[in-house]
């Protein structure tokens, strides 16, 4: 019944009635049923719609709870558009997509809410409701108003920024249908038991938290985290019969790192998902060497509503008896989904060369919000442009090349900053990189690496053995001359490394 979803409360409310006590949802040592999770998010949709307007945008500030995620379902049942806000955001960046989003009703933690009410500058008309207890005020008997039956499969649902890697961020629409097709994708990479207990330790203002409707549409419980912490995160894997977790690379390096883990941690899980940025292959070796689950890399963004290709479990293992090199491609595109992969001059390139990723499916953005030439921009004949260069082998998987924006021109030449890192990450004494381009007089840009050592106690590597350590394997013009050496790389809401920052910080900025 779930595979008729046309909104995306149906999702619950078909749980709802097809197994009512189930649990939905954990969160801070209770369970939620389906039948209670489907009355909470009705009784929030009407409240929401007593205080809005058919279409209004209801923005969230708030770390991960169980009435945020009853909020991802409920803003859209009341035909509005939720706007969760990245909660590490200063109070200028909140402002700027406050205003840009027109936010009627803002629903904010107390604690995170109060640099917002010190300011003048504030959106005319903007309510804002703090309660981190879950905004009870909003709960009230009764049934909707009429206005949602005006809502269509192309309704508005969520309204997400990016995370602005290549600019001021911009605002994804993702409508009910986008989304619920992000499922479709979703299964296909990451299959779903109804009696799975899904670990979430993600932030709910990220895409990732499609995987949360993903596990709903099956009838799973999502076991939610406040966020990410190593020690958390094998503690439930311990104790609460978890048998599926999704993390970025960033996160499992800290598991695998953490001083209380070993391989009982792992021992239980039927399946990880992992994506959100690159995964170093040194440290996919590792995870691989510690778990039999089935292994699942997605690749997709916002703008897609989830992922578009996955390097499944039967990939995984193939990699293991003879393509250990798929291991560093994202797989495969999912059924119902075009890729294809476009030159220079806009014409599609043959096997083996590297292209700007074009994606056609259901699953895409509809707009960037109040940004019509950004959209256009983004779309040419219905294909959207993902902004990442990649290639395709003889047999169909797709390899990442980088981001198209995030290219390094020194000398006229145009510079991969992953292939570097990933050189980078070759030498012994190195546990990770970030390269990044410098202003330089000469040359328009030069290269600048970031490195993590692997032991905080020594020196680190110096920039002449690093020179050479990347000589045998790069290009002259490739090699990074400045070398930086950091505890830890920086990283943004979405888990990946914040490059934005980094560059302005070694091009003297103010950050």
């Amino acid at each position: 019944m779930s595979e008729q979803a046309v909104y995306l409360h149906d999702l619950v409310y078909r749980q709802a009635e097809l197994r009512p006590g189930a649990p939905a949802l954990w969160w801070q040592g209770r369970y939620t049923s389906y039948r209670d999770l489907s009355a909470l998010i009705e009784g929030l949709a009407c409240g929401i719609a007593a205080r809005t307007k058919p279409g209004a945008r209801v923005a969230v500030l708030s770390w991960n709870s169980n009435i945020y995620q009853a909020l991802l379902y409920a803003v859209p049942a009341a035909g509005r558009i939720i706007v969760p806000l990245n909660a590490r955001l200063a109070a200028p960046e909140l402002m700027h997509q406050l205003h840009h989003a027109g936010v009627d009703l803002l629903l904010a933690q107390s604690a995170l809410a109060g640099p917002l009410l010190a300011r003048q500058d504030l959106p005319h008309g903007l309510e804002i409701l703090c309660d981190e207890d879950g905004w009870p005020s909003l709960l009230i008997q009764g049934e909707l108003p009429g206005e949602r039956i005006a809502m269509t499969a192309d309704t508005p649902a969520w309204l997400l920024y990016t995370s602005g890697s290549t600019g001021r961020p911009k605002g994804a629409v993702l409508t009910h249908s986008s989304l619920l097709a992000g499922l479709d994708s979703g299964a296909q990479g990451r299959p779903v038991m109804p009696d799975d207990r899904f670990l979430y330790p993600f932030p709910l203002f990220h895409v990732a938290a499609h995987n949360t409707l993903l596990q709903h549409r099956y009838g799973a419980c999502v076991m939610l985290l406040p966020g990410f912490d190593a020690l958390e995160v094998i503690r439930c894997c311990l104790e609460l019969g978890i048998t599926t977790l999704s993390a970025a690379p960033t996160m499992l390096g800290m598991l695998l790192d953490h001083p209380d883990f070993d391989k009982r941690v792992l021992a239980d899980l039927r399946a990880i998902g992992y994506g959100a940025s690159s995964m170093p292959l040194s440290l996919l070796e590792r995870l691989m060497a510690v778990t039999e689950a089935d292994l699942s890399q997605g690749y997709g963004m916002t703008e897609l509503s989830g992922s578009i290709a996955f390097l499944g479990a039967d990939d995984h293992r193939r990699a293991r008896i003879e393509r250990p090199d798929i291991l560093q491609s994202v797989g495969k595109p999912v059924r119902g989904v075009a890729v294809r992969l476009a030159g220079e001059a806009g014409g599609e390139v043959a096997v083996g060369e590297s292209g700007e990723i074009l994606v056609k499916a259901r699953q895409c953005l509809q707009a960037y919000w109040q940004q019509p030439e950004a959209t256009r921009a983004a779309f040419s004949e219905g294909w959207f442009a993902t902004g990442d260069i990649g290639r395709f082998d003889d047999d169909g998987y797709l390899f990442i090349v980088d981001r198209k924006k995030d290219m390094i021109v020194s000398g006229g030449e145009n510079i991969a900053s992953k292939e570097v890192e990933e050189v980078l990450r070759l030498h012994p004494a190195v546990r990770d990189a970030a390269v990044i381009g410098v202003d330089d007089p000469q040359w328009g840009e030069s290269l600048c690496a970031l490195i993590v050592r692997h032991d905080r106690e020594e020196g680190g590597p110096k920039g002449a053995d690093l020179i050479a350590h990347c000589r045998a394997y790069l290009a002259g013009y490739k090699i990074p001359r400045r070398y930086e050496t950091l505890d830890a790389l920086p990283l943004n809401a979405n888990g990946k490394v914040d490059k934005p920052l980094l560059r302005r910080r070694y091009n003297g900025q103010a950050v």
